[in-house]
């Protein structure tokens, strides 16, 4: 993504437009214009509610969205660092319209529960990156593999999950590897995996780099890569595509159309065709996947 001072440039831009909008009645109009939704409601046809349960590291605390009748699929939602937040909040309404029981979970609840950041300019303007640096550095593959390990137990006895079907999970930027660490914790029950612009799914000098675990995992792959983390990292795709192979993973390895954070509608990097795109493939990998 973009260095911290041109972040910071965005989100003053953003949070402005945002605060003329509400001044002249025309919120609607400059969230449509930055990429935000204002949805703030379910979708027809479901349910969801704020939810939380114990770790052996804490309370875990999320925001639980499913189809409102029947027994769907579960999808644990790994969100980037600006946490959990609406514009996350509407990406696992759609999902979940598509006939998935999606948890987003807050990934620092060992230090704070629920939303810190309205959207990712608030996070910006609101020195994001350094609040949360403590919080994040505490996200090792050992603490979300207890995570990971908690979330599965506790959706498996959620009414209007699904446990004869498969669990997939997705996550951004920093999300990524949680999902790779996911599916190595719970093999049984994490059948596809999802990283949208993952940072750290190739480091060599780790044992715990998620390229070296997918031989742990019952898993299949989407690894969907920005295009100026491609150019950052070239090689990277190579490793993750000869270590799916290695593996004997199926694994789709493709670098799309859009830079770092091109998924999230509150990016200043989001980039609609190729969000769709990345959608239409997280679809057809959990259609296959999770039959």
């Amino acid at each position: 993504m973009c260095d911290e001072s041109k972040l910071e440039e965005w989100a003053k831009a953003a949070i402005s437009r945002r605060q003329f909008g509400a001044l002249t009645g025309a919120a609607a109009l400059a969230a449509c214009a930055s990429g935000e939704s204002n949805a703030t409601t379910p979708l027809p046809g479901l349910k969801e509610q704020a939810v939380s349960f114990p770790t052996a590291d804490g309370t875990l605390d999320g925001f639980l969205v499913q189809p409102a009748k029947g027994d769907h699929p579960a999808v644990i939602l790994w969100p980037d660092i600006a946490g959990l937040r609406e514009a996350k909040r509407n990406i696992a309404r759609n999902l979940a319209a598509e006939g998935h029981a999606v948890l987003i979970v807050n990934p620092y609840y060992r230090d704070v529960a629920g939303e810190q950041f309205a959207d990712f300019a608030a996070f910006i303007a609101g020195g994001g990156f350094q609040k949360v640096g403590p919080w994040r550095g505490k996200l090792n593959a050992e603490a979300i593999t207890r995570d990971a390990t908690s979330i599965v137990a506790w959706l498996d006895r959620q009414d209007g999950v699904d446990t004869a079907r498969g669990i997939g999970t997705q996550g951004y930027c920093m999300g990524g590897p949680f999902t790779v660490w996911t599916a190595a914790a719970v093999p049984a029950r994490v059948r596809a995996a999802a990283s949208f612009h993952g940072g750290g799914l190739v480091r060599p000098d780790n044992p715990m780099s998620p390229h070296m675990l997918l031989g742990k995992t019952q898993a299949s792959f989407l690894i969907a890569i920005a295009k100026n983390d491609d150019a950052q990292a070239p090689a990277d795709k190579t490793v993750l595509r000869d270590a799916a192979e290695e593996a004997k993973r199926p694994a789709k390895v493709d670098v799309y159309a859009g830079d770092h954070g091109w998924m999230v509608p509150d990016s200043p990097a989001y980039n609609a065709p190729a969000a769709a795109q990345g959608e239409a493939d997280l679809l057809a990998l959990y259609k296959t996947a999770l039959a």
